[in-house]
């Protein structure tokens, strides 16, 4: 691969497309556990031949994007335009003060885009103006008018395009600045009207764009097929010291003893914490939160498990499945566990069926049946690529 220097990604999100369903707009719904604009924008973050990501999007999904984008590097979104073809102009005329030599412009409809796919494009701008991904029709194509068939167009010569669109950024920005007032399809047609020597790469049917719920079950399904289960466990032990509650799986409960611990000595949040980080093969939750830092003294464990969750969401990962089963005498777990349950759903945004918490007792045996501790043991289901 032949990789130029200072090229940019521009990632055009400003669109309010709910044909999909669920009412967010389609670049803000989940795909394998993960936002569909996360998903490129980590992609093209990740290639080394993109020096920055630029993202457009609408001035109403602000919030949407920043906590779709927490935790990745970017400079600021840029506000769209009332077409797309506004959208992507402002966002070249933002990048243009960092002078890129190339710029790739990619639509957050397509979540599936590889990074081989990307490369293609670059390699392409390297003798050309332009380089556009192009699917041969394998179909036969007909021109429809309502239901009636109108005639068959021949296949020879045609071609789906798609995105990531590539140029050279000096020329697309003056093509698109020249293009103002006139509407084109896509980046590629201001360049071919601007007189710009476009090149065709081989195009990606995996790259299709998410427009009905439909593609949404597609996405779901190649990501589940070329996906993994694997399976993480923890365990977790405090003992009883002076107070009047404990923590439990995120909940205060009232009770004659505390639970003596560097954070908030939460067995049931401790344990799971070790079974997402064990899942996704990350160490433990000493690593990460070593209890000789003085940062975690009495921490509320909700940040722990948040923050393994965010790990694994990063790797484009999915939780599936927690387990948490609490050991002790005392307290009695029963009266709260719809109460656990709904607090681990919410910090781990997940469906209530997707938890369980259950409780035992050693009938009393060892230091739980003697009243000392509790102990928690959790098992997860983690779905990584």
């Amino acid at each position: 691969m032949q990789i130029p220097t200072k090229c940019a990604a521009l990632i055009v999100a400003a669109g309010h497309g709910v044909r999909a369903g669920e009412g967010l707009p389609k670049q803000y719904r989940r795909i394998g556990g993960v936002p569909v604009l996360r998903r490129i924008i980590q992609t093209f973050a990740n290639h080394p031949a993109i020096d920055t990501v630029q993202v457009v999007i609408s001035a109403e999904h602000r919030d949407l994007y920043q906590e779709t984008a927490a935790g990745i590097s970017l400079p600021p979104p840029i506000i769209g335009g009332d077409t797309r073809q506004s959208s992507v102009l402002r966002g070249l005329d933002a990048l243009s003060a960092d002078s890129p030599r190339r710029v790739l412009i990619h639509d957050a409809a397509r979540p599936l885009v590889s990074a081989a796919l990307i490369t293609s494009v670059v390699d392409a701008l390297v003798t050309a103006d332009g380089a556009l991904p192009v699917l041969t029709a394998s179909d036969t194509l007909k021109r429809v008018a309502g239901e009636r068939i109108q005639a068959t167009i021949p296949r020879e010569g045609v071609g789906l395009a798609q995105t990531p669109q590539g140029f050279d950024f000096d020329k697309i920005l003056r093509a698109h600045r020249a293009a103002r007032d006139t509407n084109f399809t896509d980046d590629a047609s201001i360049a071919e009207h601007a007189g710009l020597i476009v090149h065709a790469v081989e195009g990606s049917r995996l790259n299709f764009k998410l427009t009905t719920q439909e593609d949404f079950q597609m996405a779901e399904a190649l990501l589940a097929g070329a996906s993994q289960l694997r399976t993480g466990m923890g365990f977790d032990v405090h003992r009883f010291g002076p107070g009047d509650h404990v923590w439990l799986c995120g909940l205060r409960v009232p009770h004659a003893q505390g639970l003596i611990g560097h954070s908030d000595a939460d067995v049931g949040l401790h344990a799971l914490t070790d079974a997402l980080l064990g899942a996704a093969a990350l160490g433990d939750i000493g690593l990460h939160f070593p209890p000789t830092d003085e940062r975690w003294r009495g921490a509320p464990s909700d940040i722990f498990i948040s923050h393994a969750a965010k790990l694994i969401a990063d790797m484009h990962g999915r939780i599936e499945h927690v387990d948490v089963t609490l050991i002790c005498e005392r307290p009695k777990v029963s009266p709260h566990r719809e109460a656990m349950v709904a607090r681990i759903a919410e910090i781990l945004s997940l469906d209530r069926s997707r938890i369980s918490v259950k409780a035992t007792t050693t009938e009393g045996l060892g230091f739980t049946g003697r009243g000392e501790g509790i102990a928690a043991q959790a098992i997860a289901t983690v779905r990584l690529p």
